[in-house]
């Protein structure tokens, strides 16, 4: 009986060996993995370089006759020269200033010159020098937090505790956004310009937004009534506080009585006319702010400049992009060659 308490530590000890040698076996077998695949990465890149260095006479070639030629067709081609207006749909119209652009800008890659000089009321040699023409949202984050924040002012109270500022972020698309930069890319400097009453009259025209343009006026001119006759009104209960006041002063005091109650009362009643006063007198400011805001169907905050300028970026020159595409053409070919000869080679 007395060896029992010996016999359990030494079993004890045992056990505690056997799982410290499983762990290290475990962090060993997991450290030969990471070393696998670091392992495996730089075999890739060895053999990477070693294909590199076999073929760089063929590589080298492409990428020159690319330059060459990309510089030729830099020097030959016209320049092409971009354009941009911003502008801020109202009344849920971006979505057909986003379907009016798309069906531009087919126009101009199909170069139907004819019906996009018909759609734009340009001539059609002004309608063929463009190449291109797309919108795409233009919005900072500021502006995503104030267009949150009207967003949640619309829900009730269950409802905005399910949605906070990351999942409407998630859901955040260009649609969204206040304000929008349409650009034009085209071989003349000057035809944006000529582009704009065209591309804001095919928004203003619709029957439809100019319905809910003409509904919002009214409501606007409704509520501005509705404010100025709640002004008279405050005005007229001051103007009867203050006679009451100066009837009450003029009375005879009987013996050295004050009523203060009623005094005081009177003064927060006034008080509360001033401050309700104010308020409405800031509910009239942003209704005239909304009603400039809303002045037109599409507010123009950014004009076309009149002349484009040239465009820019490595990727819109020929002498970059050209080398590019013949690297990888060149690449591809020769990987599928040394490809088929490896399958051979294991076959």
């Amino acid at each position: 009986m007395a060896e029992q308490p010996n016999n359990n530590s030494s079993s004890e000890e045992i056990d505690l060996g056997q799982l410290f040698q499983m762990v290290g076996r475990a962090f060993e077998r997991f450290f030969n993995f990471i070393g696998s695949i670091f392992k495996g990465i730089f075999h890739l890149v060895i053999l990477l370089l070693l294909f590199v260095q076999k073929n760089f006479i063929v590589l080298s070639a492409a990428v020159l006759v690319g330059g060459v030629a990309g510089y030729f067709l830099d020097k030959s081609l016209p320049e092409k020269y971009v354009s941009k207006m911003v502008v801020e749909p109202n009344f849920n119209s971006v979505q057909q200033l986003y379907n009016n652009i798309d069906f531009y800008n087919d126009l101009a890659k199909a170069q139907d010159s004819t019906t996009l000089a018909t759609a734009l009321n340009i001539t059609e040699h002004e309608a063929s020098s463009i190449k291109q023409i797309f919108v795409d949202s233009y919005s900072d984050e500021n502006q995503k937090i104030e267009l949150f924040d009207g967003f949640i002012k619309n829900l009730d109270t269950t409802t905005i505790k399910t949605i906070d500022f990351e999942n409407y972020l998630k859901n955040f698309n260009s649609l969204d956004a206040r304000f929008h930069q349409i650009s034009v890319v085209s071989y003349d400097n000057k035809v944006a310009k000529k582009l704009q009453p065209a591309i804001i009259g095919s928004i203003s025209v619709n029957d439809y937004f100019k319905l809910q343009k003409k509904i919002n006026d009214e409501n606007l001119d409704l509520q501005e009534r509705i404010y100025q006759k709640q002004l008279t009104e405050i005005d007229s209960l001051q103007s009867l506080y203050r006679t009451v006041l100066i009837k009450g002063a003029d009375k005879p005091m009987q013996g050295t009585n004050i009523n203060l109650a009623e005094n005081g009362e009177s003064q927060n009643k006034e008080l509360a006319l001033v401050q309700e006063r104010e308020v409405l007198k800031e509910r009239l400011v942003e209704l005239n702010r909304e009603r400039a805001n809303k002045s037109e169907i599409l507010n123009v905050i950014s004009d076309f400049p009149t002349r484009g300028v040239k465009q820019k970026g490595l990727l819109k020159s020929y002498k970059v992009l050209l080398p590019l595409i013949l690297l990888g053409m060149v690449f591809f070919i020769l990987a599928i060659l040394r490809l088929n000869t490896f399958l051979k080679q294991y076959k």
